[in-house]
């Protein structure tokens, strides 16, 4: 079956359908012609308020909270897709450092209502649930492979962990059809979350101001372009509907495997702006107290099970990221 006509008229659930990566990933089932039924909590600026997706006969957008399950279980019953990404999630780390309760009741009962409600209501509908990379906590092995322990110890990453052993376990006990997603640092066009080192650096540069680093500048991650990250699910999303051996039940990474330290990625987009005179302005002479130092991905199991593999190197996915900021800077003045 080619990958054009798949996904044709297909019903796909997105829940948190006007975040970053789900927005990105509406607007691509759209582009393939599938038909999206969007869940949302809150209108909030994304790629959604494009005048292309408003317009689109095939985007159904319901909004609600997945925390309340007689909601869930009532979007699950009266469309009963055949494929759900689940990407709703508090995704923001300080907020969830302060307030934790509500990270876990999205982030975990969220999940469970979700599952719960397909397997009550939908039980043939093909699920996609976002972990993290976040959600293994910290390793000394490096890269860290699908068979590390999850071992968070943050809200946050508790929260991913949580959402991600839920999904295998509905997909074990109960015979659905789950894959997890443990991606790495995602950035792209799009992203206006200033708590976030690549949109907070573009946002300065193009201001003239010299970005901050709150740490040292030496942990080091892996970064991964949103266009890649989309392809990913996909991918993901396709093998479990073809039950491909060694999909059902199973995390997968997502990641470039070429990690970066923070204080190199910003340099780069300093680079990219054209504007030497910036400088990075480090906040602390010692690693933060609970961050991870090191930490990225092998996408190995992707790569032979989904042939799926990143296609945008970091320098190219900044430039095109600074592209996208650059037109909007006058809003940030």
């Amino acid at each position: 079956m080619k990958d054009n006509k798949f996904w044709d008229n297909k019903a796909v659930l997105i829940t948190g359908a006007n975040g970053f990566l789900a927005s990105h990933l509406t607007a691509a089932l759209l582009r393939k012609k599938a038909k999206v039924i969007g869940v949302i909590k809150y209108n909030v600026p994304s790629l959604l308020d494009s005048d292309a997706i408003k317009r689109s006969a095939k985007l159904k957008i319901i909004k609600g909270d997945i925390v309340d399950y007689p909601f869930v279980k009532k979007c699950m019953k009266a469309y009963k897709p055949q494929f759900c990404f689940h990407l709703a999630a508090q995704a923001i780390v300080g907020k969830a450092n302060k307030r934790p309760i509500p990270t876990f009741k999205t982030n975990i009962q969220g999940t469970w209502n979700l599952l719960e409600a397909i397997r009550e209501a939908s039980p043939a509908t093909k699920i996609i649930v976002a972990s993290s990379d976040k959600a293994y906590g910290e390793h000394k092995k490096l890269p860290y492979m699908e068979n590390a322990a999850l071992q968070a110890l943050h809200p946050y990453d508790a929260s991913k962990a949580c959402a991600d052993i839920l999904a295998r376990t509905y997909a074990h006990t109960y015979n659905l059809s789950v894959a997890v997603s443990r991606c790495a640092n995602i950035y792209g066009p799009g992203d206006t979350n200033f708590s976030r080192i690549i949109p907070d650096t573009m946002r300065s540069v193009l201001l003239g101001k010299d970005p901050v680093i709150r740490s040292d500048g030496t942990p080091i991650r892996d970064y991964i372009y949103i266009e890649d990250v989309v392809e990913a699910y996909l991918a993901l999303a396709k093998a479990l509907y073809l039950s491909r051996p060694g999909v059902n039940g199973e995390p997968f990474n997502f990641g470039t495997g070429r990690p970066i330290s923070v204080l190199r990625l910003v340099k780069m987009m300093i680079k990219i702006s054209g504007n030497r005179k910036l400088k990075p302005r480090i906040l602390s002479k010692t690693k933060i107290k609970g961050e991870i130092d090191r930490q990225y991905l092998s996408s190995g199991k992707a790569v032979s099970l989904l042939k799926w593999r990143a296609r945008h190197g970091i320098a190219e996915g900044l430039k095109k990221t600074f592209v996208w900021h650059k037109e909007r800077c006058r809003k940030w003045a």
